[in-house]
Parts: C-alpha cells; structure tokens; sequence
C-alpha cells in the first residue's frame, strides 16, 4: 500500500485514556455535535464524547444518507476534541470510499483528534442504523476496508487508534449473521465491534457472548442506545452486565436541543415575547462559565 502521509506514529494520551477508561467499567459516551455541547460533556463529568454522522448530518439541514463528505466531519471532530480535551470516538459512515480512503479517513480522524472511528458494513449511500430498507456489502468487502484501516492506524498511532466495525446485518440477515460478521471483521483486524439494532437486552447479552466464545482475545464490545429505534431504552449498568465496554447516546443531545428552540420558537411566534422561557435558558453567565471565558481577561485557545 501506498501512502501520502509521513509515516510518523503519534501515541495519543486521549486514547489510552479511553481504553483505560473501559477497563474500568462500561463507558457512558454522550454525542457531541458542536464545539459548545462538547464543553457541557466535559463539565458534566463524562469521560468521553461521541460525534455521530447522523447529528453531523441533522445539524447541517440534511438527512443521514452519505450526503457530507470527510472534511465536513473531520471539522466537527476537532471542535470536539479541542473544546472538551476528552477522547472522541467519531462516526465514520461507509469509509467514504473504498480501501484507500478508509485509510485516508483514519489518517485524517487521527490528526482531527478522535480517539477511534466505526466504520459500517452497509452499501452507499447509508442509511440510518434504526431503519428498515438496508443493504448490505459482502463481508469481504468490510474486511478489506477493516484491514486497511487497521494498517493505517498501526502507521499512525502504533495500533492505539481504536477500529470498531459496525455491522447492522441484525435487520437484514438476522442475529445469527451479525455475530459471523462480526467474527470476520475481528479476523480482519478490528478492534471493536458494534452491532447496530439489536432488539432487546437478551439479544446484546447472547451477541457479546456469542462472539467472544472460544477467542483468546476479548474484544471490545459497543452499544448504542439511540431513542425512538430499534433497541428499547436499557439502563446502563444492565449494558455492562451484558458485557459492554461502552455505550453510545449518538443523537440525544440534538433532540433535547431542537425539542427546545422548536418550543421557544412557538412561544416567540404566538406571545410575541420569550420572556416565559428565560427559565429553560442558559444565562450569559453560565454560557461564559462553559467556554471558560471571563470578559475581563484575554481568553486563551486550549492547548
């Protein structure tokens, strides 16, 4: 393989920081879809953040369909890592592309400072996890793409960048086909593994012990716990008995937020006036406080 970028490998702190994080217990990962919201997962105390293509996509005024390029969610990236300083675990679609650009995507994640991507094993153009209508490519074809990204991130980071295939054969091929991709994509070099639209607790329970039955290895195991889909709401403490070492919350922040500008929307348009929502607002002092800024003195980028 070639490859335009020096090969230098860069060991990141954030990354270790999450690996260890995990080794510790399963990990509750917000979605951070800006810079700001960043900010509030870092002083609420979590120890990770989410950018999710789906909020990416939404935040943009367009659809989860493939429609925003690499850049795009690069630029997202790396206002979150910079403005929350915690590691990021970051949406990466289809790769973008075929193998080559699947190498150039973690290349490219790793310098806008995620910690670890997850690459699905659905057709472009994508559609979201939760909904009906997928298409699926050849497991050989994800293992190739989870090859090559392996590769890049043992040139980038020594193999500390995280590789998670995502696999949503669970709605198209059934439960007994996700965990056998899951399997292949582990042979290929993948880190972690995130079965996407699992239907009930029982189903993340048989899926983690299903895979890792007879490995040596434990592979890491994530869990997405999105609102309104396929998996029904599960506590966290219950993922972690399933086995999980971290759970995803990709768009929930985003609706939180649009639920509440729609609503004050509504009230400005009939009252006139937003008075009766300065309660649900975020003052001027508190938004300072959350970007770290006091008027008086210089502010200074996060190093």
């Amino acid at each position: 393989m070639t490859d335009e970028f020096p090969s230098k490998t860069g060991h990141s702190p954030a990354t270790r920081s999450l690996r260890s994080a995990m080794r510790g217990g399963c990990v509750p990962i917000p979605g951070a879809f800006n810079g700001l919201v960043a900010h509030a997962v870092r002083d609420a105390g979590f120890s990770a953040c989410y950018v999710s293509g789906g909020a990416i996509s939404a935040a943009s005024g367009v659809p989860d369909i493939g429609l925003l390029g690499l850049a795009e969610f690069c630029a997202v990236i790396r206002q979150v890592s910079m403005s929350s300083g915690l590691p990021v675990i970051a949406d990466a679609d289809t790769g973008f592309g075929e193998a080559e650009m699947v190498r150039k995507t973690v290349m490219e994640y790793h310098r806008a400072g995620a910690s670890a991507l997850h690459l699905e094993d659905q057709v472009f153009p994508k559609r979201c996890g939760h909904l009906d209508g997928k298409t699926l490519v050849p497991s050989e074809h994800m293992a190739e793409k989870i090859t090559w990204a392996a590769e890049a991130s043992r040139d980038c980071s020594g193999g500390e960048f995280i590789v998670c295939a995502r696999t949503d054969a669970r709605g198209v091929e059934g439960f007994s086909s996700a965990v056998e991709r899951a399997r292949i994509y582990l042979d290929a070099g993948a880190d972690m593994i995130f079965p996407e639209g699992l239907a009930s607790l029982d189903e993340f329970r048989r899926f983690a012990d299903e895979l890792r039955s007879g490995r040596s290895d434990r592979p890491l195991l994530l869990a997405n716990m999105t609102e309104f889909g396929k998996t029904p709401m599960i506590p966290l403490n219950d993922f972690e008995r399933a086995g999980y070492d971290c759970v995803i919350y990709p768009v929930s922040t985003l609706r939180l937020a649009m639920k509440a500008v729609t609503d004050a929307l509504g009230v400005l348009r009939e009252q006139g006036t937003l008075e009766p929502k300065l309660g649900d607002m975020q003052s001027r002092d508190e938004l300072y406080k959350t970007l770290r800024y006091d008027p008086a003195i210089p502010w200074q980028q996060p190093s």
